[in-house]
């Protein structure tokens, strides 16, 4: 993601979330946070999917997964995880976390595949309607028994 996209993240943002994120906070990610790490996927010429993920020192946090509602249940999702764990891999992380609505089961049951489990419940995590967020982990993601789950998933989408 460059400062550039921004402009299209925010309308795909504004379409997903209740709450999205300001521009500002994007801006500040990829201009300040250097810790952040955010990409975009393409359709033609058309951003369809972000994501971001911060990577502290062994510890990987995903920030932000989010299609277009029109570009939904094409897979962009789920290659959008693929490069956040590649990422957070190649930055030399062991561990990656994130937080997930509850009511968001089709996005839980892409994280379980891809090796997450519940480890934790915020309760009232999500302002707009206090929702809890399940916090899910994926740990020794640099192992082979996960580095071979990835590739072999990998290898099926494509």
């Amino acid at each position: 993601m460059r400062v550039i996209d921004i402009r299209e993240v925010l309308r795909i943002e504004a379409a997903c979330f209740q709450t999205p994120w300001p521009s500002n906070a994007f801006h500040n990610e990829l201009s300040d946070n250097k810790l952040a790490h955010y990409f975009v996927a393409r359709s033609g010429e058309e951003i369809v999917a972000y994501a971001g993920v911060w990577v502290i020192l062994e510890d990987a946090h995903i920030t932000t997964v989010a299609v277009h509602p029109s570009q939904q249940r094409q897979r962009y999702g789920e290659r959008m995880l693929i490069k956040l764990l590649e990422e957070a891999v190649d930055r030399g992380a062991s561990w990656v976390t994130l937080e997930v609505r509850e009511s968001n089961v089709a996005a839980q049951k892409l994280y379980e595949k891809y090796g997450f489990t519940t480890m934790n419940v915020r309760r009232g995590y999500y302002s707009d309607n206090d929702e809890n967020a399940l916090v899910m982990w994926a740990g020794n993601v640099k192992g082979a028994i996960f580095q071979n789950r990835l590739a072999a998933l990998k290898e099926r989408l494509h």
